[in-house]
């Protein structure tokens, strides 16, 4: 699943490269010209949308976004003859743009249920395992005596094991 999506990732920046040389300059359209590029980059980019396979999840804002790219063709193509309004134009092109994001966004994750809180008596164990194999590390050291330093070492490697949050 995972070679679907980063596929699908790839296929879809190949898609937005087909656009991204034109998008930057749609703020003020300077002529027909410029509209009709942009209009037949929305157009080539609007048919490879609808020849690509989403992975599952994806579909809803894959749909989105192929007819967001036909909308903007559309619009762009109206403006150009003079017929649609800039602002109409600009919003359509917003609409692309947010429908690449969303398509970006991953999906939510699923929430982790914890498992029920047990009190404190794990916690506490885990905490005195540990300070009396630090006392006993302490002292075995200090007056020499190696069965009881390595009493010590085995406790606090115990109260790491004991307390699993």
């Amino acid at each position: 699943m995972t070679g679907t999506q980063e596929l699908y990732a790839v296929q879809v920046g190949e898609l937005w490269s087909w656009l991204s040389p034109t998008l930057p300059h749609v703020d003020e359209p300077a002529d027909v010209a410029s509209l009709r590029r942009l209009q037949y980059a929305l157009h080539v980019a609007s048919e490879h949308a609808y020849g690509l396979e989403p992975p599952e999840g994806a579909a809803s804002a894959h749909a989105e976004l192929a007819d967001a790219l036909t909308c903007a063709r559309d619009v762009t193509g109206e403006l150009a003859a003079g017929g649609a309004l800039p602002g109409e134009w600009r919003g359509a092109l917003l609409r692309v743009r947010l429908a690449r994001m969303r398509l970006a966004t991953p999906a939510p994750r699923a929430a982790v249920e914890l498992p029920p809180h047990d009190g404190i008596a794990q916690p506490l164990g885990a905490f005195l395992l540990a300070l009396g194999g630090a006392l006993a590390l302490v002292a075995g050291a200090t007056l020499d005596v190696w069965p009881l330093w390595s009493l010590g070492i085995v406790a606090v490697c115990a109260a790491v094991l004991a307390y699993r949050p």
